[in-house]
């Protein structure tokens, strides 16, 4: 009887050490993730007001799922080759708040090739080395992008709607992690598909 007993402290002893210790490594790395969103954008205030929100980090060429203020989700984003600004025809990822207008491309196969918000039919070869091609193709999915700031984002010329900036997939997944658009957030087909099946319209998307 008592050998029966020690046996089964071992037990629960070896499973509440596994317990905690899988709990500590996603606290650690949520509060690893908040920490860059703290360092790298510390201007930001009431970002964990919101149960869902989108935060793009220019520095770090990350755009976090935050639910709350904590991170659910890292995803790694290409914004724009020419920096960031709002004026029309520049080029450039606008800075500030937006909320994401239109999901479009639902039920599309990955890597469909979109044209003025349309599949053409084409499928998109996906290059994984860090090739810059001459094209700028929108593939798999796209979250079209509002601006919320009258004069920084939206009206006149600095209107992140009529710019046509969007979330999307992208042809040229080896340049994830750097700037290499023409204004657009940049990802992965998979995971620019994962997000477009969790974010409402609606949803805010901040970008600094």
């Amino acid at each position: 009887m008592f050998r029966i007993i020690k046996y089964c402290t071992f037990f629960i002893i070896i499973y509440s050490m596994n317990s905690c210790g899988t709990l500590g490594v996603g606290t650690d790395s949520n509060m690893s993730k908040n920490s860059i969103i703290d360092r790298n954008i510390p201007e930001i205030e009431g970002y964990k007001e919101y149960k869902s929100l989108l935060l793009v980090d220019i520095i770090s060429q990350k755009m976090f799922l935050l639910n709350k203020g904590t991170v659910y989700k890292e995803y790694l984003i290409s914004s724009s080759l020419y920096g960031t600004g709002s004026r029309q025809n520049s080029l450039q990822t606008p800075l500030g708040k937006h909320i994401i207008y239109k999901k479009i491309g639902n039920n599309l196969p990955i890597n469909a090739i979109l044209k003025g918000r349309k599949w053409n039919g084409a499928i998109a070869n996906i290059i994984s080395d860090p090739i810059d091609t001459e094209y700028d193709h929108i593939t798999s999915r796209i979250l079209w992008l509002d601006g919320l700031e009258l004069g920084i984002n939206k009206g006149s010329d600095v209107d992140s709607r009529t710019r046509y900036i969007y979330i999307h997939g992208t042809a040229e997944e080896g340049l994830l992690g750097k700037p290499a658009s023409d204004g657009c957030i940049r990802m992965y087909n998979t995971e620019v598909i994962e997000l477009f099946n969790v974010v409402e319209e609606g949803t805010q998307v901040w970008i600094y």
